[in-house]
């Protein structure tokens, strides 16, 4: 990896190396996704299971939003090892929940009276809460086995998650891979972020070619999280300090960032405008796969019938009428099969070549 692609991702490496994984998504990343997805929530029940009700902006946007989207209830809930639980909306300060301070517990919203006092700063949540005890309860989680009081993976998490309609939510870093799983086998709608890269994983990308997950609106993005963690690289602190945000707040920069989703929505179905023909030349064949190279989404050519390898920022552009996913070319594939790999190259040449230069990982697609 090159040199300045190492420090633009370094804060998720070291999430991954440390397994600190909160990173806390800022409002206005959240109110641009989600405006595109409003028809989905009406009459739902939304979880937000790695969520700390008072520290979460996903869970202020849905509560403060919950009669605007007509929602049914809303649940959200974190963990007891969270280190900012409680820090910035302490429950002592609520009357009647001083025994459940700084404790891992969920909060149930089933119906919320409107407010004109709300302006969308933490004090809303404290506000929300007494303006509406009759309608909302807030009560301790208790772990079992492995997991901590809140792990999405614990039996009282998988409980309210079988009631869920939609899932919504930043999960943890280092446990992508088993949130998904998870998501998958109880067969929920959800709409989640994280980095762009798990577009090829081999957990993820058989979802995407069976048009079973597909990315948002908001793709490839660099976010200013919230962490508990310090950030020290003054290229990702004069980012954080360009939109807005103090780094000595625990502000940081995350790049690669990508909502995923089985949520339809429009930008899903806009055709991509090919305007480029076909030439041998400008298009080689790979050495061991039988697919020409492209190597810019807006150079797919429009006359060629045959399977093209293109950057995973296709996704992005992808519109399942428009274009068939065939597979993914990439060095990480060894033992999957494939049709157009050419199969007189050893296991060891997954990745795509051409003349025998290796190409960066490929999504192979043919038009339809």
């Amino acid at each position: 990896m090159k040199e300045n692609q190492q420090g633009k991702n370094s804060n998720l490496h070291q999430a991954k190396r440390e397994k600190n994984d909160e990173f806390y998504t800022q409002l206005s990343d959240i109110e641009n996704e989600l405006k595109h997805y409003r028809e989905h929530f009406q009459g739902k029940i939304v979880f937000c299971n790695c969520d700390d009700p008072y520290e979460s902006n996903f869970f202020k946007y849905f509560a403060l939003n919950f009669n605007r989207l007509r929602l049914k209830k809303l649940i959200a809930m974190g963990y007891a090892t969270s280190p900012i639980a409680g820090s910035q909306v302490p429950l002592f300060e609520i009357s009647g929940y001083e025994e459940i301070a700084n404790k891992a517990y969920k909060i149930e919203v089933n119906q919320v009276k409107d407010s004109e006092e709300w302006v969308f700063d933490l004090e809303d949540i404290k506000l929300l809460i007494k303006q509406n005890r009759e309608f909302i309860k807030v009560s301790p989680l208790k772990g079992n086995g492995d997991f901590s009081a809140g792990d999405f993976r614990s039996r009282a998490s998988i409980k309210i998650l079988q009631e869920a309609d939609i899932v919504v939510t930043n999960p943890p870093f280092s446990l992508f891979r088993e949130y998904l799983d998870q998501l998958v086998e109880y067969g929920k709608n959800f709409l989640i972020l994280w980095n762009m890269n798990a577009i090829t994983y081999k957990e993820v990308f058989p979802l995407i070619k069976e048009n079973r997950l597909w990315t948002g609106y908001g793709f490839n993005m660099s976010m200013v999280y919230k962490s508990p963690y310090t950030n020290y690289l003054e290229a990702n602190r004069k980012f954080v300090r360009s939109k807005g945000y103090d780094p000595n707040d625990n502000y940081i920069k995350v790049p690669w960032v990508c909502w995923y989703t089985n949520l339809e929505h429009k930008k899903r179905h806009e055709e991509l405008i090919l305007y480029k023909n076909y030439s041998p030349a400008e298009y080689p064949k790979y050495d061991n796969y039988d697919a020409i190279n492209v190597n810019k989404v807006a150079d797919i050519p429009c006359d060629y019938e045959g399977v093209m390898g293109v950057p995973i920022t296709f996704l992005d552009k992808y519109n399942p009428d428009q274009f068939e996913i065939v597979w993914r070319a990439d060095a990480n594939i060894a033992g999957e099969v494939m049709d157009c790999y050419i199969r007189w190259f050893k296991d060891k040449w997954w990745a795509p070549l051409i003349r025998w230069v290796f190409v960066y990982k490929r999504i192979l697609i043919r038009r339809k």
